[in-house]
């Protein structure tokens, strides 16, 4: 039988793998899926709470659908920023990003 254990295992095994990307990727892109990576682990663990914890409430997934609605935010301002970056530099390497640098 599968419990809130396993579920919660499996968030911080996704949200591990989302924190080592956004640490050794170098390409923005890479490190935006990593972001999004982490931000399902935590979808995963609201929806695992909700459904063992808190039965006759949707509070975990009306937590899970704000989460999705940020992130949708967090990709199209990121990607914005990204595209407008490698119009002027022609890269996408983090390393290259020093435009706020004096």
């Amino acid at each position: 039988m599968i419990g809130l254990p396993h579920y919660l295992l499996l968030g911080a095994f996704l949200f591990s793998i989302g924190l080592f990307g956004v640490l050794t990727k170098r390409n923005a892109i890479a490190v935006l899926m990593s972001i999004e990576l982490m931000l399902n682990a935590v979808n995963i663990n609201f929806v695992a709470a909700n459904k063992y914890v808190a039965v006759n409430d949707v509070t975990g997934q009306l937590l899970a659908i704000f989460v999705i609605v940020v992130a949708a935010a967090e990709i199209a301002v990121g990607l914005a920023l990204i595209i407008s970056i490698f119009r002027q530099r022609k890269t996408v390497e983090l390393n290259d990003f020093n435009l706020l640098k004096w």
